[in-house]
């Protein structure tokens, strides 16, 4: 087919989408204004009667003032029970969290095991951190060696080195994993590297 039969198709298609959007235009519109008329001469359906109020009792200021009294005043039968009322809750993992946290409070730092020179990048020198945290270099430090030697840094000889909860450590192990350089010697020497200046 060529180009120009294949523009002539797409016009032809075109045309009678366009004449089929005429058509629904024109069915649509089709007896309108009589159909409007029609419409907007129906009788309108009637609203639901208000309740009748009662005008004398709402009209007598004397009631009002009263019933803003009864309002304002204190029933002390009522608020004799309400002080008598009491309600304590209890959480079981709040209580043994602030019992934790109480605990660790007493003794709840360690002194550092790994440290990066803190003067020469800006840091601040720590001497301690609380029981059960470590530092981004004690945390590196643990890991690599973990990872370097599984047999001698178990995850227990870790928690107890670092003052670590058990199942915090398991976890740190599993999910963190320090990043590894790997250097890939190129196949033949002729290859061009980089070398270091």
């Amino acid at each position: 087919m060529t180009l120009l039969a294949h523009r002539r198709q797409l016009a032809v298609f075109r045309n009678m989408s366009n004449m089929g959007a005429r058509v629904s235009r024109m069915f649509r519109n089709f007896n309108l204004e009589n159909r409007v008329h029609r419409e907007i001469s129906k009788e309108k359906p009637r609203a639901a009667p208000r309740h009748e109020a009662d005008l004398s009792r709402s009209s007598g200021g004397s009631e009002a003032a009263e019933t803003a009294e009864l309002v304002s005043q204190k029933n002390a039968p009522l608020l004799g029970l309400l002080r008598s009322v009491y309600v304590e809750s209890k959480d079981p993992a709040a209580a043994e969290a602030s019992q934790e946290v109480s605990v660790e409070t007493e003794g709840a730092r360690r002194p550092l095991r790994f440290s990066l020179p803190g003067g020469q990048y800006g840091l601040v020198e720590l001497s301690d951190v609380p029981r059960g945290k470590l530092t981004i270099a004690e945390t590196l430090k643990a890991l690599g060696s973990h990872q370097s030697q599984p047999q001698t840094w178990t995850p227990g000889k870790i928690a107890q080195e670092y003052s670590l909860d058990l199942k915090d450590t398991k976890a740190l192990l599993e999910f963190f994993i320090p990043f590894q350089v790997h250097i890939i010697p190129p196949k033949t020497q002729s290859a061009k590297q980089i070398k270091a200046s």
